[in-house]
């Protein structure tokens, strides 16, 4: 009884440790500081990251360049005049 409750009281503790901080493409496009970083950090170091935050980088920087591709082009009502 005792030792199965050392062994739960370990497997508990160990569960609530620290879990690593993920970085989604909203948060990484709303954070513009952040993004830099880790452009800077997977340009140099990739395989340090992994392919899968590199990943979500190179998303959040389109979506921050291209915006969210939801407006449409909508051209003047007057021809420019050359």
């Amino acid at each position: 009884m005792n030792k199965i409750m050392l062994l739960l009281f370990i497997v508990v503790l160990t569960a609530c440790g620290k879990s690593e901080q993920t970085e989604t493409v909203d948060s990484l496009a709303a954070n513009p500081e952040r993004l830099k970083e880790l452009r800077e950090q997977c340009k140099t170091d990739r395989a340090k990251l992994g392919d899968e935050l590199c990943n979500r980088v190179a998303e959040a920087t389109n979506r921050r360049f291209l915006g969210d591709r939801k407006t449409t082009y909508n051209p003047p009502k007057e021809a420019p005049k050359f």
